[in-house]
């Protein structure tokens, strides 16, 4: 009995043994593709995926080397891993995801990769926001357009009760791009009186800031108030 217990605890040791080598190499294989995200290598990237690196392991911040290399706007290194198969939808601990932050920050050739892989328009940040609000906020004014061509909700409401279009105004500074901003929300017909949780409408806020031509652009789209 004693020495079966003794041949069952060598038996465990060794197979513990044998496993440990193979895990501390495949977290260095992520630690380093993760720095090669961040830093933009394509080419070491592909070799790595090649030598069996996970391609959506995540950091201490929970974020993929697709989302590292989205924040830097590395596109051959997003191309490689998203033609690789990296989950463009998988979020970090703050509800970021390679698409989110593509859209937020006007990171279009990244943006139009994440759409052509399965881009989930719906999902939204830790504001509750889709893609389309947080650029047309910072005047993206061609990443809102192709967030519209994708079909993105141009009426979605946040956690502030805001759309893309009262982002537009309220947190923009009136000028040109967001000017273009609003003329393409309105085409793509946001809804011009859909007022925030205060019920202030879009026009209200335009009129407030001074805003004249977005105030003329809602008036000619009947915007009330």
């Amino acid at each position: 009995m004693l020495l079966e217990r003794i041949s069952i605890c060598f038996g465990m040791a060794v197979a513990m043994f044998a496993v440990t080598p193979v895990t501390a190499a495949s977290s260095e294989r992520e630690s380093e593709l993760h720095q090669a995200a961040a830093l933009g290598h394509a080419t070491e990237i592909r070799g790595l995926l090649a030598k069996g690196a996970a391609i959506d392991a995540r950091n201490a911040k929970g974020e993929t080397a697709l989302l590292i290399a989205t924040h830097a706007n590395h596109v051959e290194a997003a191309r490689v891993l998203i033609e690789g198969g990296a989950d463009v939808n998988a979020k970090d601990k703050i509800n970021d995801s390679p698409y989110l932050y593509a859209g937020a920050r006007g990171h279009n050739e990244i943006l139009q990769m994440t759409l052509a892989h399965g881009a989930d328009l719906k999902s939204t940040n830790r504001f509750g926001g889709t893609a389309i609000i947080p650029a047309s906020e910072r005047g993206h004014v061609e990443t809102v357009r192709i967030l519209i061509a994708a079909g993105a909700d141009v009426n979605h409401v946040n956690n502030l009760h805001w759309t893309a279009l009262l982002e537009a105004i309220i947190l923009s500074d009136g000028g040109p791009r967001h000017v273009e901003i609003v003329r393409d929300l309105l085409d793509a017909h946001a809804d011009v009186n859909l007022a925030d949780g205060e019920g202030v409408t879009p026009l209200q806020h335009a009129r407030q800031r001074g805003y004249s031509a977005i105030e003329t652009l809602l008036v000619q789209a009947g915007a009330k108030g």
